[in-house]
């Protein structure tokens, strides 16, 4: 007994060429494609400081010495998730040099090596984050 065929649509092209395997396809009732946006000269000149005071959210500070040789960490933690990966990295960055000390961003926290929490706290506050929570 064989399988019945189904019609199915060519994918090998005929004549060449990346979309020549959806050439024969009608597509009707669907819109244009999207327009593209062009921002205003106005929207264009914002600098990079005015993007950093927006930072929504809350952050929790934590003191760690569990498991770290007896070494203080700071750990940033609770941060929004509109923030991305690259924000919290830069953002790391910003505080390591003006703490002037290491760290490291791991599973969206940001560590921080020294006992350093009024520092850290006042750096945040200047960055724009509204409330910090600290343990």
């Amino acid at each position: 007994m064989s399988r019945p065929k189904n019609n199915k649509i060519p994918t090998q092209p005929s004549g060449g060429g990346l979309f020549s395997a959806f050439a024969n396809l009608e597509i009707e009732g669907l819109p244009d494609r999207p327009q593209a946006v062009v921002p205003s000269a106005g929207e264009g000149s914002k600098s990079a400081t005015d993007s950093r005071k927006i930072m929504p959210g809350r952050v929790v500070l934590r003191r760690e010495t569990a498991h770290r040789g007896g070494k203080c960490v700071v750990v940033l933690d609770g941060f929004d998730s509109a923030l991305d990966d690259a924000s919290l990295q830069s953002l790391s960055k910003r505080l390591r040099a003006a703490c002037g000390c290491g760290g490291a961003v791991r599973e969206r926290t940001i560590e921080l090596q020294g006992d350093q929490v009024p520092r850290i706290r006042q750096l945040l506050v200047e960055e724009g984050f509204r409330q910090i929570a600290g343990r």
